[in-house]
């Protein structure tokens, strides 16, 4: 099928399987490999991108559901100067990231969090329901929710 999908701002025509997951899209036809493919059964929350500025699976979403919507992957989140996304910094400073699997999950979940809401920083159990959402078994998810709430709290202006 012939679809059209805007990934991190560029429209992508494409011709996908019907059954295609957005998932493989990516990954596979776009090479966008930031987006990690972890339970394929939408528990572990490693593959989540943001589409129409949801948080999804991309495991679960089917490539044709999306045709003409917006997705972001985490290759996006950085800034065009290659300056890196207050989330990013953040998940550095608060060591919220081991072996980084689970990471771009994480980073995208949040971004879809902090867009949706500026005052999450004063929200903790928001914030521990955001990290919740998804599976880390490196970390720990007390750095993670540390750097959540950094994130928002630089997003917002506050000084460290």
């Amino acid at each position: 099928m012939k679809i059209t999908l805007h990934v991190n701002g560029t429209a992508h025509p494409l011709d996908v399987e019907p059954r295609g997951l957005l998932a493989d899209v990516l990954r596979d036809d776009l090479g966008l490999t930031g987006t990690h493919l972890g339970c394929e059964h939408g528990i572990c929350g490693a593959c989540t991108v943001l589409m129409d500025g949801e948080p999804v699976r991309s495991c679960l979403v089917l490539a044709v559901q999306c045709d003409g919507g917006w997705v972001r992957t985490v290759e996006d989140l950085a800034g065009p100067d290659g300056e890196p996304h207050p989330l990013q910094r953040a998940f550095s400073a608060e060591h919220a990231l081991q072996c980084g699997f689970c990471t771009p999950g994480f980073l995208m979940v949040a971004a879809g969090a902090l867009e949706a809401d500026p005052d999450l920083a004063d929200k903790p159990d928001a914030v521990a329901g955001v990290v919740g959402s998804n599976i880390c078994r490196c970390t720990g998810y007390e750095p993670i929710r540390r750097a959540v709430t950094r994130a928002a709290r630089e997003r917002r202006g506050d000084t460290p």
